[in-house]
């Protein structure tokens, strides 16, 4: 039978040998297609053309993390097939011929990131398994489920591979096992589970031809006018955000409104790009409605029905703030993948009387951190008092784990959880200044409140920063003088956390009438 998706092809590339189809389309002196850039185009065709034509409007600060977990995640798969041959290097030319060499030989082996072309569309599958007859295709991702897009990736891997020649007898994606406890010893065996979706895949091959005409044709013509919407974040935030969403000088830009969404869609179709001049009755969330009234005045907005919550709270007042770190490939014997392991904490420790001392916990980073952190918290906790947190699922969420873990301190953990006070819905339903652009985050409201504790000038600045200077300092290789460096950054940054919800506190206070 013609391979699925041979629909519209011509006839002398149907009858190509096996392995000779690979070869046969190939010409790397001509800008092709790719598996990443027709499921760019399938999100939005803006975002193919700009990445084509534009990349130096691209965004990619916060992709790093994401393509760090990808490689272990893929590594791992790897060993899991021994015995398999790794198609190497980014010369797309090498690859295609080493593919094609690697078919051919007998007995046949595991692939790994073997490369295809057909028609200038270019892919490399991760996992290339020899059965009976055929090959297993395992695409692996480093989620911890399958989504409907990696049904549309499987696909176009699939239609490619079978119009190369390949014979594919089971289209899988490998998905990670959420629930694997990593047992030590480097052994990954169970971290993956391995879902067939060829009942969902192969009826989209169909499409696939049609889909590479599509982005051919948007290559082809001029930059797409495609208004800022869903697209831009699903399924993946867009590197190009910053460069289609309409900013108004000197204004406030409809993406201050916070869960705008379909709203900001409409507004935007209807040519509205400065929030001060949408009509207030177009607002109906209370939220959006509040960012509306301080931009339209100018001016922020206080409630002092803040303050007087604030004011009946027990003292003394700890302010408390974690630092977390995940892998998707845990290293700490126990622990899953990506489990938040709480490997800091900054708390601030208010008296009725105005004294504020600051305790702190940073792991040395020499293994497990989660034993000491704990321990260190609770002494410092102590059992009355408000603890003040900045958006308590998060912590409670790190609190309950940690009493699961060590039943030793479980006592004391959920003991402070029911002391929590959370610091944010507060500020979101009484407080809102302009320049906080439609954020009630930490790093947006403070500034607004305490310039001079603007988060801008440190050496670790958020936590993303926060969790990678730790993984650094987990490195054997690292100097003694670059640790040193590092851990400052990290106490600094932590500390402004909680600095940070000490004086929105007391500035709140102040509003009582």
């Amino acid at each position: 039978r013609a391979p699925c998706g041979a629909r519209g092809l011509k006839q002398r590339d149907r009858e190509i040998p096996v392995g000779e189809r690979n070869k046969a389309h190939r010409n790397p002196q001509r800008r092709g297609l790719s598996k990443s850039r027709l499921m760019a185009h399938r999100q939005c065709p803006k975002r193919l053309w700009l990445a084509t034509y534009k990349t130096e409007l691209a965004d990619e600060s916060g992709a790093q993390s994401a393509f760090a977990f990808g490689n272990e995640i893929g590594e791992v798969a790897r060993r899991l097939h021994p015995g398999g041959h790794l198609i190497e290097g980014d010369n797309l030319s090498e690859a295609l011929k080493a593919t094609t060499a690697c078919l051919e030989e007998r007995p046949r082996k595991p692939l790994f990131e073997a490369t295809f072309d057909f028609h200038h569309t270019l892919i490399r599958a991760d996992l290339l398994l020899p059965m009976r007859t055929g090959y297993r295709l395992v695409e692996v991702k480093a989620s911890t489920s399958v989504k409907p897009h990696y049904i549309e990736d499987v696909a176009i891997q699939a239609w490619v591979m079978e119009q190369a020649g390949v014979r594919l007898r089971r289209l899988e994606l490998a998905h990670v096992n959420n629930c694997f406890a990593y047992p030590g010893n480097a052994d990954y065996r169970g971290l993956l589970n391995y879902v067939d979706v060829a009942s969902e895949a192969r009826p989209l091959m169909d499409e696939v031809g049609g889909w590479v005409n599509t982005a051919r044709d948007t290559l082809a013509g001029t930059e797409p006018d495609i208004k800022p919407g869903s697209q831009c974040t699903n399924p993946y935030p867009c590197s190009f955000m910053a460069y289609c969403w309409p900013q108004a000088e000197d204004g406030y830009p409809l993406s201050d409104l916070p869960r705008g969404g379909k709203v900001v869609e409409t507004l935007t179709a209807e040519g509205y790009t400065d929030l001060r001049d949408v009509p207030a009755k177009r607002l109906s969330n209370v939220h959006q409605r509040m960012v509306h009234r301080a931009v339209k005045a100018g001016k922020p907005i206080i409630d002092p029905a803040a303050g007087q919550m604030l004011q009946r709270l027990a003292w003394p007042r700890y302010y408390l703030d974690f630092e977390t770190i995940q892998f998707a490939l845990p290293i700490w014997v126990g622990t899953h993948p990506y489990q938040q392991i709480p490997f800091q904490w900054s708390c601030h420790i208010e008296n009725r009387y105005g004294a504020v001392p600051h305790h702190e916990f940073l792991a040395k980073g020499d293994g497990d951190p989660r034993h000491a952190f704990v321990e260190s918290l609770v002494n410092t906790l102590g059992t009355t008092g408000t603890i003040f947190v900045y958006n308590t699922a998060f912590e409670h969420t790190r609190m309950t784990e940690l009493a699961e873990a060590f039943s030793e301190f479980a006592s004391a953990l959920n003991a402070a959880c029911e002391r929590f006070v959370d610091l944010l819905p507060i500020v979101r339903d009484h407080y809102y200044h302009p320049d906080q652009h439609g954020s009630w985050s930490l790093k947006a409201v403070l500034p607004t409140i305490a310039p001079e504790l603007d988060y801008a000038g440190l050496e670790v600045a958020e936590g993303g920063a926060a969790a990678e200077t730790f993984r650094k300092l987990l490195n054997p290789d690292t100097t003694a003088e670059d640790a040193a460096n590092w851990r400052a950054g990290l106490i600094e940054y932590c500390g402004r956390d909680t600095l940070a919800l000490v004086r929105i506190a007391r500035f709140l206070q102040k509003r009582v009438l």
